[in-house]
């Protein structure tokens, strides 16, 4: 039997040792999905419930892998339905490669059925690569570029590869003219600055005497580093959300998350240091970052289209961000006056103490940072967690504390609702051993959460380790949204566009053989937990929150408060309830502490 083009893809996909493919049928692949028949389903296809469903579970695997992510889609509506989960991937720097049908070579330009300019539709989301088969020499050049691009600068790739295509005989490029061969390996070498960057670096460490170092997922691999240099320079260092998982939530130095869903003690640092450390993060909001006139800053980024935004940096230094601090440590003098550190200790503790109170505050029904804070403690060391957009985003990044060998991530620049769910199953197909939990609102879970729950009920009893949970906060209000409505345009609550259907959550996950659990009442939270952290299989966990408790966020302006107000004499729907929880809730703040 020949080798047809579509049995070499999957043989090359193997080779580049590519386990999982994501994606949904349709006969613009047909030569694909035959050529997976043949071949054992090796690499495994996972049937998502929907195109974009696999898009983001191929950026959940690859996010929490560290490998390269491939999802895989029928020609038009298909390959249109990928675009939202790439865009995912390409704007929080994840590498993914999405392999698309296309109409037969004799259709194209003929507006045939389904034929959509698939270069036009992904020349934005793939603009680093993108390219499509039109003769069988083409591979394995085409294909091993799109997985070395996409690992290499961690972006989003697209091959296209027409119906007629996938089903020639594979011809390897010849040694001849115009023939384009290729090879496997993927190594390069991590970039260091030169000596005289790492001295300016120290020089402005060194003369500092408030130094905050701020972290994101870039930092990943360089914790020990990190660590010796906040001990050096007396630093506290704040994490952006994509970096949350980088430092352990429990040494006493780190002042959490940073932003508008970030910490008091982050916000206080970044407003009273004098020097700025800014490792593997591009975090955008500039005004959480210290006064333009008030720090010398240095960044550090492995990618140099990336580095000296978002601040005057005086210094920025190109390279990996662990060799590059192992160059410059041995530079920076140890401080030691301790008092900064000590200071931003205290503030760290307070912090903590404020939000064990505001879990307890009481609400109606059940308080969501309860929800999140009895979470918490209970996670095992090895948990990955996923969070949806929404408000469960702000309560994930000020209440759970991130340990040992925690993984936890969200959709950080696009911000787009519903990823949760498949982000967790992305990651039980790459990390099938480690137990997953997804915390998401109704809103996400309505959108694409529902129809994912089929897609774990059909797979779960091929994970080694059957733990996934999911959370949803079941308060029928898109709240995100409504308090943005309410802090920023000072409008109340619009009920035709926020107001949620009732439905079954647990119900339904029990429907689907999974287990599900129900907690309407505060005293209910920590036994769900309890029961959803034991079951023997995927679970569904259903709160019962208040969507009057407002994401307060670090240092709310005056003219956010102001149209909060507003939004309560122009007559909010929960206008009672918004001040009662509201009030309750930054009061806390004011409180005596235990130390």
């Amino acid at each position: 039997m020949s080798t047809t083009v579509g049995d070499y893809v999957l043989q090359r996909l193997r080779d580049w040792g590519v386990d999982h493919v994501f994606g949904y049928a349709g006969d613009g692949i047909n030569g694909l999905l035959s050529a997976w028949e043949k071949a054992g389903n090796e690499p495994k296809f996972v049937q998502a419930r929907h195109e974009e469903m696999a898009a983001f579970e191929a950026v959940g695997y690859a996010k929490f892998t560290g490998r390269v992510g491939v999802c895989t889609a029928t020609s038009g509506p298909g390959a249109i339905h990928l675009l939202n989960g790439l865009y995912d991937a390409k704007l929080d720097h994840v590498p993914v490669v999405a392999i698309v049908g296309q109409t037969a070579r004799t259709a194209m330009g003929g507006s045939y059925q389904q034929e959509v300019d698939l270069h036009t539709l992904f020349k934005d989301v793939a603009s680093e690569y993108i390219e499509t088969v039109m003769v069988p020499e083409q591979l394995p050049n085409v294909l091993d570029r799109a997985i070395r691009i996409a690992a290499s600068r961690r972006t989003v790739t697209a091959l296209i590869i027409p119906s007629d295509v996938q089903e020639l005989e594979y011809t390897a490029p010849s040694h001849a003219f115009k023939m384009v061969p290729s090879s496997l390996d993927l190594s390069w070498s991590a970039p260091v600055p030169a000596a005289d960057q790492l001295d300016r670096a120290a020089e402005i460490l060194n003369a500092g005497e408030k130094v905050a170092i701020l972290v994101g997922q870039g930092a990943r691999g360089a914790v020990d580093e990190v660590t010796a240099l906040a001990e050096m320079t007396g630093a506290g260092v704040a994490k952006a959300l994509l970096g949350k998982d980088v430092l352990s939530d429990d040494l006493p130095w780190v002042t959490g998350s940073i932003g508008l869903l970030g910490t008091r003690p982050s916000y206080e640092m970044m407003m009273d240091c004098d020097t700025l450390l800014v490792v593997g993060s591009n975090f955008p909001y500039s005004q959480f970052l210290p006064a333009f006139d008030q720090a010398r800053a240095i960044q550090i980024d492995l990618d140099p289209t990336m580095i000296g935004m978002r601040y005057p940096f005086e210094v920025n230094l190109v390279g990996d961000a662990a060799r590059t601090l192992r160059e410059l440590i041995p530079l920076v003098q140890r401080k030691n006056d301790r008092s900064w550190r000590s200071g931003i200790e205290s503030n760290v503790a307070r912090w903590w103490e404020v939000m064990e109170r505001r879990a307890h505050t009481s609400a109606d029904p059940i308080n969501p940072e309860l929800v999140f804070h009895e979470l918490s403690g209970r996670l095992p060391s090895n948990a990955v967690l996923a969070a949806d957009s929404g408000s469960a985003a702000n309560w994930y990044a000020r209440h759970i504390k991130f340990r040992d060998d925690m993984r936890g991530s969200l959709s950080g620049t696009l911000a787009t609702m519903g990823p949760g769910v498949p982000y967790v199953i992305g990651a039980k197909f790459g990390l099938p051993d480690r137990p997953a939990y997804a915390l998401v609102g109704d809103g996400a879970m309505q959108m694409n959460g529902i129809n994912e729950l089929i897609t774990i009920a059909k797979y779960w009893q091929e994970w080694a380790d059957p733990r996934l949970v999911i959370a949803v906060l079941h308060n029928n209000d898109l709240n995100q949204v409504t308090w943005e409505l309410r802090a920023m345009g000072g409008s109340p609550q619009f009920l035709p566009s926020q107001e949620l259907p009732e439905f079954p959550y647990a119900g339904y996950a029990r429907l689907l053989g999974l287990h599900g659990v129900t907690a309407e009442k505060p005293e209910e939270v920590a036994p769900a937990w309890d029961e959803a952290l034991r079951s023997d299989r995927p679970c569904v966990v259903e709160f019962r929150t208040d969507p009057a408790v407002p994401p307060i966020p670090p240092h709310a302006t005056w003219d956010q408060l102001e149209k909060a107000l507003e939004s309560i004499v122009r007559g909010d729907s929960d206008r009672v309830s918004m001040v009662k929880e509201g009030v309750k809730s930054k009061v806390q703040e004011f409180l005596p502490g235990k130390s």
